[in-house]
């Protein structure tokens, strides 16, 4: 392997600027060792958050007005609690239902309530005979969930302003059910998921940290076969890992679903770089003192570090586009924490190399790049045409997986349903399964309506209302319509009447003549009526086609019925819209996010290669590995989310390191025969961006130990996506230049 240039002149800049940092270690290990606790005590306050309504933007309409319509009509977080049993209404049955309830209602911050608690206030003293004919004689109670042929379900209304509030309180919960002897009990609903994954975004990185220290350990000690440059790694590591989370909780970001990306991202990155700067570090020439080697070296790996660390900056940054909170702030956050990577990278790692005294030349293997440069150029010159015609019609499939095509293919779906963060195994997710199974999954919107004067009480307000509930229920996608006059159907359906309430006007009109003092006695309908202005109305709507184009059919629908509600305001609002955009806004994300990272990695290499053809040739490994990766999951099933669409980002920003050191040393031979220069690029940077590449695929595949689903599906598609990578740089790369590079490199590459 050729030795790194001696150290530059004088009037090399770059060089006297290392030759500085390298004079100022003493300072800079003292530094660093006041930063870095700091720094970690930081990281370790950042919060934790999981819910799903926190990945959309601040600034979405419908989130404002979700917002807006949840600050009259708040959205307390409830608990189903489901006992099953071969006879719901057996008096056994009741009894167990009962004593859990009163349980449940001794906890702090809980109210709990059944659709027996009901029909016993509206008929006191009722036999399980008639608890049984009035539950099942209507299917208000079976189409909220409520009861079943062979459950009955608690509702757990949780008032609590915190997840610290609202983990004790479902703590206090199980603990009442464990009182009451209640058996097993499935459970369901969104405090429990969100409190599981907040937990898991906490200490997601405990899991893989184990696996990522074996790693650096193998790394280390497998090429260089020394302690000392273990213990350069390791520190060198922590400070980077350290000082890019505590950066994240400057800026004010929180650890979310996929945060865990971030540590893992800078610690695999700054990895690759230890491992290229001090590949060149170890091979010392004889007779050159340590000090103006380490220049020399820094100096040599200086621009192809820097651009690499740049490209993968850019790559992550532009994710900023991205309508998803947790996505964008994960971008920035990964591009801040890379960039102090790097300046980790150039300042105290050379300092601990001098401080430790890492040994030079006897921890290189011998011969690592000799096999690739010798076979490499022969074969993919031979063939050549077959390589890049494969690579080509890949990236070709592989866009079409991803994109579709129009009026004939549709595009990978996307997902954020709450199942795919839970893992299978889990009985959290066993029983939402269960519950999606038996009971259905239960789409709800919330209908706002927005009166021009206060007459929500009105006999006339009313009846309009309940003709829209009406025409709402009669649409097909529709279960069920809640809203102000459904407390009144009740009301008759318990007194023997039937649900249907009287269209004559007069007649509705004594119905509904109590109707405020109702809104007064029952807590329940202020969650349809406001009392203080009287002027907004609340419909809930259970509806079934819980996606994007099901949502806007809902509207569409709604909207023109909404026609009879005189002077009226009326919007479709809902936590579960919100979600639903999520969804609809990953396949945008990904798109937007890749083509501002290969146009501004392009722009990077524009100051690094001098020929257009070098830069195309340049990005070649890693489209490749990406739209290949995409037509697997296409092939496979597998759905975007969260976490996957951060595949193409990270590799793109990431394998370019490999394209960037290969040209860098193919630049060294400009003017020589392309095989002569290939294989020297092979032999100087073969086997280091065969290493980088086992330990970026190797650190990423520590996701496979992770609790959630779809970090899971990124950690492995991500490690496949750069072992393609890895064969591309070795065959699709070489032979495009063969293609492109008639037998001589020439001088403008």
């Amino acid at each position: 392997m050729p030795a790194p240039e001696r150290a530059g002149s004088p009037a090399d800049a770059p060089s006297r600027v290392l030759a500085r940092i390298a004079a100022w270690r003493a300072p800079i290990l003292v530094l660093y060792a006041v930063l870095v606790p700091l720094a970690a005590f930081r990281a370790a306050r950042i919060p934790a958050e999981g819910g799903i309504d926190r990945l959309v933007r601040p600034d979405d309409p419908d989130y404002l007005a979700t917002r807006a319509f949840q600050r009259i009509f708040p959205d307390t977080p409830s608990v189903l609690l489901l006992f099953e049993s071969e006879d719901p209404f057996a008096p056994a049955s009741l009894a167990r239902v009962d004593a859990a309830t009163r349980e449940v209602r001794t906890v702090p911050h809980v109210s709990a309530f059944s659709a027996v608690d009901a029909i016993r206030r509206a008929h006191p003293g009722a036999t399980p005979e008639a608890i049984n004919r009035l539950a099942t004689g209507t299917s208000f109670f079976s189409k909220q969930g409520l009861v079943g042929p062979t459950f009955l379900a608690v509702v757990g209304d949780l008032d609590v302003h915190s997840g610290a509030e609202r983990d004790a309180a479902l703590a206090g919960i199980d603990a009442g059910l464990e009182r009451a002897k209640a058996g097993p009990v499935r459970r369901i609903g969104a405090p429990y998921v969100e409190s599981w994954i907040e937990k898991q975004s906490g200490s997601a990185s405990a899991r893989y940290f184990p696996f990522f220290g074996a790693l650096v350990v193998a790394a280390a000690l497998f090429l260089y076969r020394s302690l000392r440059t273990l213990f350069a790694f390791l520190l060198s590591l922590a400070a980077a890992v350290a000082l890019a989370v505590a950066a994240g909780g400057i800026l004010g970001f929180t650890f979310t679903i996929i945060s865990v990306l971030v540590p893992l991202t800078v610690l695999v990155t700054t990895l690759a770089t230890l491992v290229y700067l001090h590949s060149r570090f170890v091979d010392r020439p004889p007779g050159v003192p340590v000090p103006e080697h380490q220049i020399a070296a820094l100096r040599n790996k200086l621009l192809p570090v820097t651009v690499s660390n740049a490209a993968a900056v850019l790559g992550f940054a532009a994710l900023a586009v991205s309508a998803l909170r947790p996505i964008r702030e994960l971008g920035i956050w990964t591009a801040v924490g890379l960039v102090l990577s790097w300046m980790v990278a150039f300042t105290l790692f050379p300092a601990l190399q001098i401080a430790l005294r890492t040994p030079t030349r006897a921890a290189a293997v011998p011969g690592q790049g000799t096999l690739l440069a010798r076979v490499l150029p022969p074969f993919t010159r031979r063939h050549r045409v077959a390589l890049v015609g494969a690579a080509v019609a890949v990236c070709a499939a592989g866009a079409v997986a991803l994109f579709g095509i129009p009026a004939r293919l549709a595009p990978m779906s996307a997902s954020v349903d709450t199942l795919t963060y839970i893992d299978p195994s889990l009985p959290i997710r066993q029983d939402l399964e269960w519950f999606r199974q038996h009971v259905g999954d239960l789409n709800l919107a919330h209908v706002w309506i927005h009166l021009q004067r206060p007459e929500a009480t009105s006999p006339d307000t009313l009846r309009a209302i309940d003709d829209f509930q009406r025409r709402i229920e009669s649409l097909p996608s529709v279960l069920e319509t809640i809203g102000p006059t459904t407390f009144l159907r009740l009301r008759s359906y318990f007194a023997g009447r039937g649900e249907d309430l009287p269209r004559d006007p007069a007649q509705f009109a004594r119905v509904a003549a109590d109707f405020e003092q109702l809104l007064l006695s029952e807590p329940a309908l202020r969650g349809y009526v406001d009392p203080n202005g009287l002027s907004d109305v609340n419909v809930t709507v259970l509806f079934r086609k819980g996606d994007a184009k099901g949502y806007a059919a809902l509207a569409r629908a709604i909207s023109s019925e909404a026609g009879g509600i005189p002077q009226a305001q009326v919007r479709v609002v809902g936590q579960a819209l919100v979600e639903v955009k999520i969804g609809a806004s990953l396949v945008p994300t990904l798109s937007q996010s890749f083509a501002i990272t290969a146009a501004l990695i392009f722009v990077v290499f524009l100051f690094v290669f001098r020929s257009a053809s070098a830069r195309l040739l340049a990005m070649i490994p890693s489209f490749f590995a990406i739209l290949a990766t995409f037509l697997g999951m296409r092939l496979l099933g597998v759905s975007l989310n969260l976490a996957t669409i951060l595949v193409a980002t990270t590799v793109l920003g990431t394998t370019e390191t490999d394209q960037v050191h290969f040209f860098h040393h193919l630049h060294e031979r400009d003017g020589a025969p392309l095989g002569e220069a290939l294989s020297h690029a092979l032999r100087v940077s073969g086997g280091a961006i065969l290493y980088a590449t086992i330990i970026n695929a190797a650190g990423f595949l520590a996701l496979a130990f992770s609790s959630f689903p779809p970090l899971r599906q990124f950690g492995i598609v991500t490690s496949s996506a750069f072992v393609l990578a890895l064969v591309a740089d070795f065959t699709a790369l070489p032979a495009g230049l063969w293609l492109t590079r008639r037998g001589r490199l020439g001088a403008k590459v």
